[in-house]
């Protein structure tokens, strides 16, 4: 019941950020690319609740990635406040929002391939998985980047609010950087309370 009540709750909550980011967002068009994945997600999070209930730590990451996301996607990734503050205050040279988001996608990633590989025994731990974990963070990370190149080739400049780049070359390099720092960063701090909660959770299903 307790767990019910907390899944629950982050689904409102999510649906809910997602609803309100949608009433007036920067660019109608940009919103939904970017909040694509979330209109997907949580769908999928309420038929696969009984069945396959995840651990808390995942449905509350899940649920901050949310928030990254319709943020995002309400304001264009350049034009979060969050990272203007940032810019304020280390004096970075743009925006760096976009940074965050793609450390959140290695992150929260890593978390959710390592919770379906140990749940499923595909991988039985150690090494190897930390291994199989980051290859499938960089790969969704180099997917991503394949989505972005696709919508700068159909929409053209219409496309640049959805990529963000604010005119650096090197922007697809450091989107998946971050993203392999994030998934190393989710391995090294929570993969001991991540196995503690699997655990606990296995013995409950």
């Amino acid at each position: 019941m307790r767990k019910d009540f907390y899944v629950g709750t982050l689904l409102v909550l999510a649906s809910a950020c997602l609803f309100y980011t949608g009433i007036s967002p920067y660019n109608r068009l940009t919103w939904f690319m970017e909040v694509l994945p979330v209109i997907i997600a949580l769908p999928v999070l309420i038929l696969t609740y009984r069945k396959y209930p995840l651990t808390h730590l995942l449905y509350f990451l899940i649920f901050l990635h949310c928030l990254i996301l319709v943020t995002g996607g309400n304001y264009t990734y350049s034009k979060v406040p969050l990272g203007f503050w940032l810019q304020d205050l280390f004096h970075f040279t743009r925006n760096h929002y976009d940074r965050i988001g793609h450390f959140a996608q290695g992150f929260v990633p890593a978390i959710i391939a390592r919770e379906i590989l140990l749940r499923g025994k595909f991988v039985n731990g150690g090494k190897m998985l930390a291994f199989i974990v980051v290859c499938i963070c960089l790969a969704v990370s180099a997917a991503y980047e394949l989505i972005e190149w696709l919508a700068a080739v159909m929409l053209g400049q219409g496309a640049d609010a959805f990529l963000g780049t604010q005119g650096d070359n090197w922007d697809t390099q450091w989107d998946m950087f971050m993203a392999l720092c994030g998934a190393a960063a989710a391995l090294i701090t929570l993969s001991r309370l991540h196995d503690g909660q699997i655990a606990k959770l296995k013995s409950r299903v």
